[in-house]
């Protein structure tokens, strides 16, 4: 079973890329952030001539989240249960007796920002919330954009970027705090090359610098940790022509 996470920034603009993407991977169920769409507008008839299903969850200009499967997904959720959120920001479902919680973390903008104190907020929730999820799923992963590089080996330049959103003592302590829980990041289960991003500014040339940082992530309870296999970034759609500034993860369980 292979899943994967996307911030496609726009699935407007990326939809054939992500229909190119699918056919050449045959991913079993894919999270995708950023939408960028109204529910009335999403692309469900070209997911189902592509042979997936999809729910989603979306707003105007602004956030957006899908779950998309080759198998029908069940007991759908749409964001953290118990939180008033205007924001769509996660969408969750069982696929195949997996529980897939998909989630496109706030970016926070600057830390002493209102924006932050959300961020703070709806993180304590997503974890409230995630521990009622896993004590009823305990075969779950957790994908999506979390805008947190959670060490200073996930950034390029951990020095320029001390104490900046994304890689504040605040954000990192979440982020270990869902580790703490019984999640592991997957993509640390393996060896993996130096410098490996996920997101690239559009700016500065920074993806052909290799300038970037790992904020997009797969965690995986304990109970489906032995079933992880491999766990890889795939950058080849960062080359694209008017690509995401995010990449795929991707994970492989037996």
């Amino acid at each position: 079973m292979k899943l994967a996470t996307w911030n496609v920034n726009s699935l407007a603009v990326r939809l054939p890329q992500l229909l190119d993407w699918l056919g050449q991977h045959q991913t079993d169920v894919v999270v995708l952030q950023e939408t960028k769409l109204t529910d009335d507008k999403f692309p469900h008839e070209a997911l189902k001539e592509a042979g997936y299903h999809a729910q989603w969850f979306g707003q105007k200009t602004y956030n957006g989240v899908a779950l998309v499967s080759r198998e029908p997904a069940t007991d759908v959720a749409r964001n953290i249960f118990g939180f008033e959120d205007e924001q769509a920001r996660v969408i969750a479902a069982t696929v195949n007796g997996v529980r897939v919680v998909g989630a496109y973390f706030p970016n926070g903008q600057a830390p002493d920002s209102d924006k932050f104190v959300y961020k703070m907020g709806w993180l304590t929730a997503l974890r409230r919330w995630l521990a009622d999820e896993m004590a009823q799923h305990p075969q779950l992963v957790l994908m999506g954009d979390f805008n947190i590089a959670p060490e200073d080996r996930d950034v390029y330049d951990p020095v320029a970027w001390a104490g900046q959103i994304h890689c504040t003592p605040e954000e990192r302590a979440h982020f270990q705090a869902l580790i703490a829980m019984g999640f592991v990041d997957a993509f640390r289960l393996f060896e993996q090359p130096p410098k490996s991003w996920s997101w690239w500014d559009y700016r500065n040339l920074a993806f052909r610098k290799n300038q970037g940082l790992r904020i997009d992530h797969i965690l995986v309870s304990q109970a489906l940790k032995p079933r992880v296999t491999a766990c890889v970034i795939d950058k080849l759609p960062r080359k694209n022509e008017r690509p995401s500034d995010h990449a795929p993860v991707v994970i492989t369980l037996d």
